[in-house]
């Protein structure tokens, strides 16, 4: 075994990583949460730093990828994947990691490191090198084999797909308010085409509610993993005005009962109590760990 360790090249990486994911995707421990869906929709995102991706680390025996060291975002947090035969390598990672994806601020550097409550090396590792623990997240499953539940389009609102209508300002409107930026959105709207850039999103899979004077009252991107069989729902917005009509639940439905069509076997949902209440179930959860110096 001759591992040899390089850094992150964009242009060229992003598929071999995107593979990579799939190949060690297993529901228990889920990669520390680095999927192929939350790796491909973070690099759309606007938030996401791509001038230093450099900084990623990657680890390949013989060209095949061993493991992987990224943030979601940006400088600061970072996310571990190691092949299961190579977890020997963890340490060596995390220290990559703290050199290259932690943050300075105020002459003192800070790593958060994200990890599944079910990936014992790395959590061992973690508290053995100094990380503290301050965050739990639930992670929550709709399983399809349950049924749906009933959901209800109020009078003079519309259900369509991107397919049927993708107006970027519409989007990036829904998206500003329901993120609760405020009431006046900006107008980059080139960071709303940016999100739709990425290799598996889909327009017919992402559900939008219209309201009746046109204006988007709801959005539900919705991505379909077809080599692990699941889906993964990203984002969901609905405008403050417009809450309390079910119009979420129905955007999710909507999303949810297309990707069983197309085989998926459970849908990825968010951690509070809105997913619960629909039917989602908390399979495990991350965690999340700092640690200064």
């Amino acid at each position: 075994m001759t591992v040899r360790k390089r850094r992150y090249k964009l242009l060229s990486d992003f598929n071999k990583v995107a593979e990579y994911l799939d190949e060690q995707y297993e529901l228990d421990h889920l990669n520390g949460h680095l999927i192929r869906p939350f790796w491909e929709y973070a690099h759309t995102h606007p938030a996401f730093e791509h001038a230093l991706t450099h900084r990623f680390g990657l680890w390949e025996d013989e060209g095949e990828l061993v493991g992987v060291a990224c943030y979601e975002y940006n400088l600061g947090e970072c996310l571990i994947s190691v092949n299961n035969e190579y977890s020997t390598l963890l340490p060596e990672v995390l220290e990559y990691a703290e050199q290259e994806l932690s943050q300075l601020n105020e002459k003192k550097r800070s790593l958060v490191v994200w990890s599944t409550h079910q990936e014992h090396d790395k959590l061992q590792l973690l508290q053995r090198t100094g990380y503290k623990k301050i965050k739990t997240i639930p992670i929550k499953t709709f399983d399809y084999q349950k049924e749906f539940p009933e959901v209800i389009c109020p009078e003079g609102f519309t259900v369509i797909s991107l397919e049927d209508e993708n107006d970027i300002e519409k989007i990036n409107a829904c998206l500003w308010k329901g993120f609760n930026h405020g009431d006046e959105p900006d107008d980059d709207l080139d960071c709303r085409l940016l999100m739709q850039s990425g290799p598996n999103f889909s327009k017919a899979l992402t559900t939008v509610i219209k309201a009746p004077d046109g204006e988007y009252a709801c959005f539900a991107g919705m991505w379909l993993n077809e080599s692990n069989q699941y889906a993964y729902l990203e984002p969901l917005a609905t405008i403050p005005k417009y809450r309390k009509l079910g119009l979420g639940k129905l955007a999710l439905v909507e999303g949810m009962r297309k990707t069983k069509a197309l085989g998926a076997k459970y849908c990825f949902g968010g951690s509070n109590e809105f997913y619960t209440k629909i039917g989602f179930e908390t399979i495990t959860s991350r965690e999340l760990w700092i640690k200064e110096w």
